[in-house]
């Protein structure tokens, strides 16, 4: 009870939060790969169409993927070079446009000059850097983004190459939602649906006093 309580209240407290972050808009052409040197869980990203992020500065690791079809015509089937964006803002919503990738010449023009736009609510550009991750095949992107973040790259930011394996990665393993079993069922969905959308800071603070109830 103590503890289905504070979980509650907490959830107050993520909406009252809210107000004063970003909401990143997840386009569904988007695979969110890497956030702020955290490699991101894409089966828990699965469905969501935004995620709440602090104000200040970001990086963001992504790729553009185009599935149209594909089981018709593997020539349809379009993956863009992972890319890099970093920027600073104190916004209400950040959602990442993409230029029209119908045709071959569309996409190749995009993998060579990143020609998004990263805008706010009023469709205004956010100033931004932008480049390509060095990276041959499907290794480990994370890694690389730390060894990016340390090479002082054309957009890098430092701070996020402090990263440790000690470190809880930006979203939990399914494991984490374990203490979702001693709640209500009711409250199960409105707890994790804003659980997933808040950034490692609010998250991690949250598990923390989960734990803390559970063991008193």
């Amino acid at each position: 009870m103590k503890l289905s309580l504070a979980v509650t209240g907490w959830v107050v407290l993520l909406a009252s939060a809210s107000c004063h972050a970003i909401t990143l808009k997840l386009d569904p052409q988007i695979d969110l790969l890497v956030l702020d040197g955290r490699k991101i869980s894409g089966s828990l990203l699965k469905g969501a169409d935004s995620l709440e992020l602090e104000r200040g500065q970001h990086q963001f690791l992504f790729r553009v993927e185009q599935l149209r079809d594909a089981h018709k015509d593997a020539s349809l089937r379009y993956q863009s070079a992972p890319m890099i964006v970093t920027f600073n803002a104190q916004v209400k919503t950040i959602a990442i446009r993409l230029p029209a990738l119908e045709s071959r010449r569309d996409r190749h023009h995009f993998d060579r000059t990143l020609n998004f736009q990263l805008v706010d609510e009023r469709g205004r550009e956010i100033d931004s850097k932008r480049d390509r991750l060095p990276l041959s095949g499907e290794g480990d992107m994370e890694k690389t983004m730390i060894l990016y973040n340390r090479n002082g790259q054309v957009a890098s930011v430092p701070q996020f190459a402090a990263v440790n394996e000690a470190t809880v990665s930006a979203f939990p393993t399914e494991a984490e939602f374990a203490w979702i079993d001693d709640i209500d069922e009711t409250q199960m969905p409105l707890i994790k649906r804003w659980f997933q959308r808040f950034d490692q800071a609010t998250r991690q603070q949250f598990l923390w006093l989960v734990k803390m109830l559970r063991t008193s």
